[in-house]
């Protein structure tokens, strides 16, 4: 390490290249980590609230809450500790005179007494049909508040916003929780009373052990994995990391091995003095492992600070676990491609080195 140090302290503007690339790589592949992760989230969070295990949709519905259509009664035919009504639907709305600000958004109509109810963190929660609990993004990002009169686009139904809550999107849409007939209202609108109630889903808590043959059992965990587009936005997301941090290693061994090279001559006089290929090798590799971590050190600094003054809408969250993850990882592919610097040194021969 102090050959590594020294080397770095003579030569501060080629290495300080070296770990502003580094840092470049590094700040990328931890913002789109975060993003990933944001995106990700903004997906489930709402489902996440419940902290259920199960969800239950009609079998026909091929995994898809909205085509899910189920008979209320089944709901009383499924035998579990903890159970929940759930109606679902996707709508757009714009706040009462004001059509040119419109909000795409994901109604949840639940049964209050049923432990999916969010926790109102300002307001409070509906008593009444037509009443909603919103997420505070639409406060956030959209000004919504307390009081505020919305219409639905499709058949101006009014709905009144009576509090607000923290976490709650699906499928990267904000939530607005109400009751079971103010959902069936927005779907049918003036047809509602001739239409038979129906849900999109009974999310249970607890061990099943009896579901009606209408309906299928999907974990949680399936259950999101099944989201439109969710897979797909992961898996994207997934392969331009990896490939960043591949991209980091060779990038990060491409610079140590044209040192190296530059430096031939340096290190044949070194074996001819008697120092060893392993000890030369050792200062490469530990010369690699600084270089590394302080790029990818000054890159999580950034992406966290990045992080606090991003605008509420750009869906970027922190998450320390996949943050300590790919800082490893990036620093441990650096140091395995800078082991092709490593057999050129070995091959050195100190006679022809010096010649």
């Amino acid at each position: 390490m102090f050959l590594a140090l020294n080397e770095i302290k003579h030569s501060k503007l080629r290495y300080t290249l070296v770990i502003g690339v580094m840092f470049l790589i590094a700040y990328l592949v931890f913002f789109l980590t975060g993003l990933a992760y944001g995106l990700a989230q903004e997906n489930r969070m709402g489902i996440d609230k419940w902290q259920a295990d199960n969800i239950l949709l009609s079998s026909e519905a091929n995994d898809n809450l909205n085509m899910s259509m189920i008979d209320p009664k089944d709901f009383d035919k499924v035998d579990v500790k903890d159970k929940a009504e759930l109606s679902q639907l996707s709508g757009i709305v714009y706040r009462e005179g004001d059509k040119s600000e419109k909000e795409n958004v994901s109604f949840f109509g639940i049964n209050p007494d049923q432990f999916i109810t969010p926790e109102v963190t300002e307001g409070k929660l509906f008593t009444k049909d037509n009443e909603v609990v919103a997420d505070e993004s639409l406060k956030i990002n959209a000004g919504y508040k307390i009081g505020d009169t919305i219409i639905l686009a499709t058949n101006e139904e009014e709905l009144t916003i009576t509090g607000f809550t923290k976490n709650a999107k699906f499928n990267v849409a904000p939530i607005l929780y109400t009751t079971l007939d103010t959902v069936h209202k927005l779907k049918y609108g003036e047809r509602a009373q001739m239409q038979p109630m129906k849900l999109n889903a009974i999310v249970t808590k607890g061990k099943l052990t009896d579901v009606p043959s209408s309906l299928q059992r999907l974990t949680i965990s399936t259950f999101i994995n099944k989201l439109p587009g969710y897979n797909a936005q992961v898996l994207t997301f997934g392969f331009m990391i990896g490939f960043l941090v591949v991209i980091a290693a060779v990038v990060i061994g491409i610079f140590i091995y044209v040192l190296t090279m530059q430096k031939t001559a340096i290190f044949g006089v070194m074996k001819a003095q008697g120092i060893s290929s392993s000890y030369i090798a050792r200062s490469v590799i530990a010369q690699t492992f600084f270089l590394a971590v302080v790029g990818v050190g000054i890159g999580l600094l950034a992406t966290i600070g990045s992080g606090l003054v991003l605008p509420e809408a750009v869906p970027f969250q922190s998450n320390a676990l996949f943050f300590a993850a790919v800082s490893i990882m990036m620093v441990v592919v650096a140091i395995i491609g800078a082991f092709f610097s490593v057999r050129t040194i070995v091959k050195i021969d100190p006679l022809k080195a010096i010649s």
